[in-house]
Formats: structure tokens, C-alpha cells, sequence
């Protein structure tokens, strides 16, 4: 069995369990499903502290930073394919024009992405994904969910992520060890960028979990709508009178916050 397969059977049987437990309650609205995702929180984060955090801490302190720079940028080059892809199906051609460029340049001239002379020549990296898309087609983002070993996202974005690891063209290498071995090599240098993220995040806060679902919805809302959110509705804006109900066309507005304008 392949990794994207594997994976996304987990993600469905994550789903499928998020879907089942949205009738959960508790103080934030955005987390209905809590209790779960603090469970698993604590799953990943036991991971994390006895096997990712050391394996990325041995892979950034072993290898020169030359090389991580390369592996990066192949791994990026590899996504500007599909950030391209979503680009277009975002009704921004021009930007996919963009990252298709890229690729094309870093491929050719970057020798199979390792150095990324398409930024030094003023064509700007995207971050896209399936999850994005979603939300610019207007699907709510759905409750927060946490991912084993993937972390933060929501049902929408667990949803985004499971295409996105079909999609990947990573899935079709052969034969298996060797994909199994870029998929681990890709995991640890996305862990090995984050060490110094960790490292705050230990410091500054004093609910890691709330600190990190918060951080995660927000970006997630800046990037749905290209960095420009429109601002979030001020709770003393809310009508507190029961049998007040809302005027034409503002129903459903607080559900379309993360939606992308079309």
C-alpha cells in the first residue's frame, strides 16, 4: 500500500470522526470537538518530543545549510506544479502562469529545483492548496480538527489535504523505498524549518494547544483571502435580543467569514 493511500484513509477515518462529534460542545464555537483534538493534540506532541523534534534537531545540526536549502527548494519546486493548478482553479490565472514559470525555470536553470533562481529573478513563490481552493468555492471551513502526526486543520482543510496527497507527485515514484525515503526526507526538513517556531511556542505560551489553533485559524483566514481579511465582526456587534432576527442578506454571514470573496 502507498503512503497517499494510506494517508488518506487515515484523514477519511479523521473526518468521519470529526463528522460524527460536531454535536460536542464547549466554549469556542470554531472547536466543537475539543476534547478529541486535545487528545490528539497531546498524541502528536508525544511524537514530536521523542522522535520528530530529534530527528529534525540531528538533520539541522548534521547537515550544512547549503544542503537544506537545496532540499527545500526541490520539495517547493515540486509544489508550485499543483500551486499552479490551484491558482487556476482560484480564477487567478495569472499567478498560475507564475508558478508554472517557476517550475519551469528552477527545473531547466535551478537543476530539478535545487536552487531557486526564479525568485532571484522576481517570480514570486505562492502558497496554495486544495484547502484554499475549497474555501474560494465557497465551502465553510467546518470545525477545527487535529490530524495524528499532520496537526492543525479543519474539516475543510482535512479534506484539501487528502487531495493534495493524491495529487502529489511524489505518490508516483517507484519503487516504494525510495518514495518512502522522500516523503521522510521531505517531513524532516518541514519539521528541521520549525524547530525555532517550536522553540517560542514553548516559551510564549501558556496553553499550547489554544495558542496554536488560534494561530492556525487565523493564517488559514489570511490566506483563504490572500493575505487582505475583511475584519471579523466585534462580539458587542451581535444582537443579545432573542427575537431580533437578522435583516436580508445577513444571514449566514458569520459562516462565510473564511470564504474567499469571488
Amino acid at each position: 500500500m502507498t503512503i497517499k493511500r494510506t494517508l488518506g484513509n487515515l484523514l477519511l477515518a479523521l473526518l468521519l470522526t470529526g463528522a460524527a462529534g460536531c454535536a460536542t460542545t464547549n466554549g469556542d464555537s470554531r472547536d466543537p470537538l475539543e476534547g478529541f483534538n486535545r487528545s490528539m493534540y497531546s498524541f502528536n506532541d508525544g511524537f514530536d518530543q521523542y522522535i520528530g523534534k530529534p530527528v529534525a534537531g540531528a538533520y539541522h545540526d548534521v547537515i550544512p545549510g547549503v544542503v537544506r536549502t537545496g532540499v527545500r527548494n526541490f520539495f517547493g519546486n515540486i509544489a508550485d506544479l499543483w500551486i499552479g493548478a490551484n491558482n487556476l482553479l482560484q480564477g487567478k490565472p495569472v499567478d498560475a502562469v507564475t508558478d508554472w514559470a517557476r517550475f519551469a525555470i528552477n527545473t531547466t536553470v535551478g537543476i530539478f529545483g535545487l536552487i531557486d533562481w526564479a525568485s532571484d529573478w522576481g517570480l514570486d513563490k505562492h502558497d496554495e492548496d486544495f484547502g484554499q481552493t475549497f474555501g474560494r468555492w465557497g465551502a465553510p471551513s467546518g470545525p477545527y480538527l487535529v490530524l495524528p502526526f499532520l496537526g492543525s486543520s479543519t474539516v475543510r482543510d482535512g479534506i484539501g489535504t487528502g487531495v493534495d496527497m493524491y495529487t502529489d507527485p511524489l505518490g508516483e515514484v517507484r519503487p516504494y523505498h525510495t518514495e518512502y525515503a522522500l516523503w521522510a526526507l521531505r517531513l524532516t526538513q518541514l519539521r528541521a524549518d520549525l524547530l525555532e517556531a517550536s522553540r517560542i511556542l514553548e516559551e510564549a505560551a501558556l496553553d499550547k494547544y489554544v495558542f496554536q489553533r488560534d494561530a492556525y485559524l487565523q493564517r488559514r483566514r489570511s490566506l483563504i483571502y490572500d493575505g487582505s481579511p475583511p475584519r471579523e465582526k466585534e462580539p458587542e456587534e451581535e444582537p443579545t435580543d432573542k427575537n431580533n432576527k437578522p435583516a436580508a442578506g445577513e444571514k449566514g454571514a458569520e459562516d462565510d467569514q473564511d470564504k474567499k470573496p469571488r
